[in-house]
């Protein structure tokens, strides 16, 4: 009797666990079925009964926000920005700045006083109207077409032409091609030639940065639409979202990636589109508006330091300028289109239609600014170009803290060289 008293318990306990167990497995099909969302710990999705694509075509485009229209007028009165008759202006010229800057040096290119040079033609609203909504402690990786960024931030004339001429007062020390820009004292990290390499290092500049005790900064990452084809984007991205970085992708798509067009260039919703499959909130903007930029990037500045996570910030425009002096865009687009960009798509023309409205533009006055700036830069050419390059060391110097041995062995061999053949080196153009 005893031996059956303990079978039967034995069984009922067998029984009990598998009540359990099946009352598991009942829970999870109700999980799972009953409310129709998985729990794969990939993704979290409803459950459907057929087999469905999900095409291009059934994704709603994210919107584009604009504040401004073609003349110059606030559509949503709720989206005026209220700022400052004063910054306002500074805005205005900021970009007359860089513009008649951009038309000096292109022509010295042309005319072979510096190497190279790409201008910013049709995008001075994105540089200027998201380097206003910023603090100058917010940290720039540039990609080498946001010149006015650093306008904004107090890069002066000067500083601009040293480093187009790479002079001795250039403070990348003549290392750098002409436009590859940077400034310690406004945290504008140096611009680099290879595309998107900045990406993925703006993104660990964001992580090291959320790690600091009470961070008060972000980073922005300017990068154009043909570069997130490159597959740093695709880690920058990652990395952005996984470890919640406090990083701004901002995307400049203007249509080209030298002679590239955006519908060969990629496919799907733009640069944009791709923020959500990333798990990245995005926000998309008319380029060509400054006080459109200016609100989305306050937006994004405002998301990105109180959540600590990244936004992805795509501004629509058009290059109306050549990729570079390297480049004929002629040959792949008509005269007429680009006159539309230039005229009455053209940022500056936007925010001058603004200011007429206000009675905030003084014609002559404008103007007599113009001939200034000219006048300024075309002195500073005359005197940039007759400064001295720095000292022919400099080209084993700053990569290491102290020059290694095979490096010393270089420098005195180019050394023996030019006392050896001096007649064949400008050393006298060489800071000595």
């Amino acid at each position: 009797m005893l031996s059956i008293s303990r079978s039967a318990k034995s069984i009922q306990n067998v029984l009990e666990r598998f009540k359990i167990k099946l009352n598991l497995v009942r829970n999870c099909r109700m999980v799972a079925f009953a409310g129709h969302t998985s729990v794969f710990p990939g993704a979290k999705a409803a459950f459907v009964s057929q087999p469905v694509f999900v095409l291009p075509k059934d994704i709603e485009s994210i919107p584009i926000y604009r504040v401004l229209d073609r003349d110059g007028k606030i559509q949503d009165l709720t989206q005026d920005p209220n700022l400052s008759k004063e910054t306002v202006q500074k805005m205005f010229r900021d970009m007359i700045l860089l513009n008649t800057m951009d038309k000096i040096l292109y022509e010295s290119q042309r005319q072979g006083r510096i190497s190279f040079y790409m201008t910013n033609f049709g995008e001075e609203a994105s540089h200027i109207g998201s380097a206003a909504a910023l603090e100058i402690r917010d940290v720039i990786y540039g990609q080498y077409r946001e010149a006015g960024v650093l306008v904004w931030r107090g890069f002066t004339i000067e500083q601009f032409i040293d480093q187009c001429y790479g002079n001795e007062a250039d403070v990348g020390k003549g290392k750098q091609m002409p436009v590859h820009y940077g400034s310690k004292d406004l945290n504008f990290v140096t611009i680099s030639s290879p595309l998107a390499t900045q990406m993925p290092q703006a993104v660990g500049a964001a992580y090291a940065m959320k790690r600091r005790k009470n961070n008060d900064a972000c980073v922005v990452c300017y990068f154009g639409e043909g570069a997130a084809s490159e597959g740093d984007a695709h880690a920058a991205f990652n990395f952005a979202a996984t470890l919640d970085c406090p990083v701004i992708l901002f995307c400049r798509n203007n249509g080209f990636a030298i002679s590239t067009p955006a519908h060969e260039q990629y496919k799907g919703d733009g640069i944009a589109g791709r923020g959500p499959g990333y798990g990245i909130a995005t926000i998309r903007v008319d380029g060509t508006d400054v006080f459109a930029v200016y609100n989305a990037m306050k937006l994004c500045r405002e998301y990105v330091m109180k959540e600590s996570k990244p936004a992805v910030l795509e501004a629509m425009a058009y290059r109306v300028g050549h990729h570079s002096t390297s480049d004929d865009s002629t040959a792949y687009r008509s005269s007429a289109e680009i006159e539309v960009w230039n005229s009455v798509e053209h940022p500056i023309s936007k925010l001058k239609n603004y200011m007429v409205k206000r009675d905030w533009f003084n014609e002559a006055e404008e103007n007599d600014f113009v001939k200034d700036i000219r006048k300024k830069v075309l002195k500073q050419i005359s005197i940039s170009e007759k400064k001295l390059k720095p000292n022919w060391k400099e080209l084993f110097t700053d990569v290491y803290n102290d020059v290694p041995l095979h490096l010393q062995e270089q420098m005195n061999e180019l050394k023996q060289n030019i006392e050896e053949n001096k007649s064949y080196y400008p050393v006298k153009n060489f800071k000595a």
